[in-house]
């Protein structure tokens, strides 16, 4: 039997969803064709080979302005997802506790959950044109830019068409570290003066998102043989697997971008 606070989890709660969150549900079609996410990864894995093999010989396009447009655009949709979402677990967190946030799926079913999780898949196909602008730009295109782009679409699928229990967390980060990230890809992009250590903050956050993403599935094993919990030892395994190698890549990352030039520096200096 599944317990009362299952059932009724996110009924109530003082968060009302607007008149666009009510738009039609895409669950039903996004669920059947969830496997499509391999293919696009494919594609744009291909389109990746296919377009640095163009640009070799070619000078880099400038596209100041489109590049403004993307980054602004990704900018103000991360924050209203952050804020909406986060509105909705912060109350969640604070009425019902950690645990039914982590581990019962009924809350996904709210309608703001229900939206903003269709429009926030979507989204990470969008995203991939981020690799169209290092293309085409000529910028380098390291591994953990793409790694990370084509895994998570393919792992946002997964939550989305398992409903695990998490995924509203995993949203709520991802969205909140892409509302500075694009803000400052937008002030960049403008040449707009920044402060100097936005760049490191956005990668120190980004790997808190994993470490967090790690904890959340650590929660998941710990509590999924409990009553009523939707969480299984699959969905720890690859949230574990996956936010294990994204803190590698982002530590690594770190390391190279931020601390590996000072102590050359500091070694010239000597």
């Amino acid at each position: 039997m599944v317990p009362a606070m299952n059932v009724s989890l996110a009924k109530g709660l003082p968060v009302e969803p607007y008149d666009f969150e009510m738009w039609r549900d895409l669950r039903p079609f996004l669920e059947e064709y969830w496997v499509t996410s391999f293919p696009i990864v494919l594609i744009y894995l291909l389109l990746i080979i296919v377009g640095q093999s163009y640009m070799k010989t070619r000078k880099g396009f400038n596209l100041q302005g489109p590049l403004i447009l993307w980054s602004f655009g990704l900018a103000i949709f991360s924050l209203l997802g952050t804020v909406r979402i986060w509105n909705f677990m912060g109350t969640l967190l604070l009425t019902e506790g950690l645990k039914p946030t982590v581990c019962f799926s009924s809350y996904s079913d709210h309608t703001i959950i229900r939206f903003w999780s269709w429009i926030f898949l979507l989204s990470k196909v969008v995203e991939l044109g981020d690799t169209a602008f290092i293309i085409l730009r000529k910028r380098p295109l390291i591994f953990v830019h793409w790694y990370h782009h084509s895994t998570v679409l393919l792992f946002t699928s997964f939550l989305y068409k398992d409903k695990v229990p998490s995924g509203g967390w995993f949203m709520t980060m991802n969205l909140g570290v892409h509302s500075v990230m694009y803000t400052y890809y937008t002030m960049k992009a403008a040449r707009l003066k920044h402060p100097s250590m936005l760049p490191m903050l956005i990668t120190s956050l980004q790997i808190l998102q994993m470490v967090m993403g790690a904890i959340f599935g650590v929660l998941n094993f710990i509590w999924r043989q409990e009553n009523g919990c939707h969480a299984t030892t699959g969905h720890f395994f690859w949230s574990f697997m996956l936010y294990g190698t994204y803190f590698i890549l982002f530590a690594h990352f770190f390391h190279k971008a931020y601390l590996r030039p000072k102590v050359k520096a500091k070694t010239k200096s000597q």
